[in-house]
């Protein structure tokens, strides 16, 4: 693993961990943030975690 795929990875776990947070805000039928504050959060954080996990996997082939 190289230091770039290992930060892609901590962005990808940040990512994750802001979007299972965000589901549980939202479940709980009053969020701290507001409804619209935390659904935003959670429509930004989903498609990162996904992205970032993607350029880390691939930053790690690519220096196999």
């Amino acid at each position: 693993m190289t230091p770039k795929s290992g930060l892609f990875l901590l962005a990808s776990c940040v990512s994750a961990i802001a979007a299972v947070g965000s589901i549980f805000e939202l479940s709980s039928g009053n969020p701290d943030l507001g409804n619209l504050t935390t659904g935003i959060i959670l429509a930004i954080s989903l498609p990162l975690g996904g992205l970032f996990f993607f350029a880390a996997v691939r930053s790690a082939q690519t220096n196999q």
